[in-house]
């Protein structure tokens, strides 16, 4: 089995080995991950985090060996809490990285870092502060950046912040917490999630105080929630169908 590391702010995830391909999620800096099979361009890798598949380019990663990728696996994560700042690289060149990029791979990408880092768990009072740091981001479908995130990829990384796992994708992160019966139960924090005319789990948001929600439709946005689903108060119109409410933590 071989193992890599991502040594750039940000590098895209695809469905297929081609730049034409989907993009399905991206890495942030300091994503660690398995390598599945290589190509002569192209590696398909299962990430350490979520364990989510997908192909990225060769010349974006760097080989580390196996008791690294157990080092850091084992390893509490350490975040940069700032939406963008630089690590400073061995010939002393600056890179940018974004807001949840992982810094316990400083070492082994010989990279110096002197920013805000986040560690650990925090209450669950502090998950839609968190998520305020998204605010008006813009929709990007696989994204998981400041500068383009999807509706899954926002309350993933919102969680990842704070010290706790989600998996990828809405309908994998429907499975996870107890279901809550009303949306009275529900506290700041807990997920909805939707569904489309088929039954399909297929947007998630955070529900907030007073029957508000955050969540991504065109960018982070905050509309009402009722026992409907998501009333967009620019449309005026309800635009997600709830299907159910998740208490994770």
């Amino acid at each position: 089995m071989q193992y890599g590391i991502c040594h750039l702010s940000i590098v895209p995830l695809r469905f297929e080995s081609s730049d034409k391909s989907e993009l399905v999620s991206q890495l942030l800096y300091g994503d660690f991950f398995k390598i599945l099979e290589r190509q002569k361009k192209w590696s398909k890798i299962r990430l350490a985090f979520d364990s989510y598949e997908g192909w990225i380019d060769n010349k974006q990663y760097k080989e580390i060996d196996e008791n690294q990728y157990k080092e850091l696996n084992n390893s509490t994560p350490k975040l940069a809490i700032d939406l963008v700042e630089f690590i400073e690289d061995e010939n002393q060149q600056l890179k940018p990285i974004l807001l949840g990029s992982s810094l316990n791979g400083l070492s082994i990408l010989n990279h110096y870092h002197d920013g805000n880092i986040i560690e650990g768990k925090n209450p669950k009072s502090n998950i839609i502060q968190t998520a305020f740091l998204y605010l008006n981001c813009p929709h990007l479908w696989g994204g998981k950046s400041p500068f383009g995130i999807d509706c899954s990829g926002f309350t993933q990384m919102v969680y990842k912040l704070n010290g706790y796992n989600l998996l990828r994708d809405a309908h994998q992160q429907a499975t996870q917490g107890e279901a809550l019966s009303f949306i009275e139960e529900s506290e700041p924090g807990d997920l909805a999630f939707f569904d489309n005319n088929e039954g399909q789990i297929v947007h998630v948001g955070l529900i907030m105080q007073d029957n508000y929600i955050i969540h991504v439709h065109g960018k982070v946005r905050i509309d009402r929630l009722d026992h409907s689903g998501i009333y967009n108060v620019d449309l005026k119109m309800h635009t997600h169908k709830l299907r159910v409410i998740k208490k994770v933590i």
